[in-house]
């Protein structure tokens, strides 16, 4: 006599595997959709500006940090070291109780990983903001009354009185 498998009411161990792969399918989907957002990254492009007001570099007040195109720095147009860098802002911004602007200066052709390392530089030795300073562009004209790149007025002769 065979034995025939029972039918009987016993409780059966197979595990419900429909919401499992429902899960997993809602997290693969999110991952391919953030994954390449996150992979890519961003462009930076440096922006060419108009400017408003001509800003003069006024030695006295505003301190300007230079990068040329090699990677060497100015601090108010006088060359600086790179390991003194650091320091030298230290010592400017520990001495102010306000007005901790730095202007950053930098030739358009260098790396930006240079730029982020001079901000963050300036940012652990007392600099507060970092305004960054841009060429203005060929062609255009301040729309600031009274400065030095403004238009004429009509009825105004260039450089002198009507």
């Amino acid at each position: 006599m065979a034995m025939a498998p029972s039918s009987g009411g016993g409780v059966q161990a197979s595990p419900n595997v429909t919401p499992m792969i429902d899960v997993m399918l809602v997290l693969l989907i999110i991952f391919m959709v953030v994954t390449p957002a996150l992979m890519a990254g961003f462009t930076a492009t440096p922006p060419q500006a108009v400017n408003l007001k001509d800003h003069p570099e006024d030695a006295n007040l505003d301190q300007v940090l230079g990068i040329d195109r090699d990677g060497k720095y100015y601090l108010n147009k006088k060359p600086i070291r790179t390991e003194d860098v650091g320091p030298m802002i230290k010592q400017i911004y520990d001495a102010r109780t306000e007005d901790k602007i730095l202007y950053l200066k930098a030739d358009k052709g260098l790396d930006y990983s240079k730029i982020l390392d001079a901000i963050d530089l300036a940012a652990k030795n007392g600099v507060r903001v970092t305004g960054m300073i841009s060429e203005q562009k060929p062609g255009t004209i301040s729309t600031v009354a009274g400065d030095t790149k403004a238009a004429e007025p009509v009825g105004k002769a260039p450089g002198g009185k009507p």
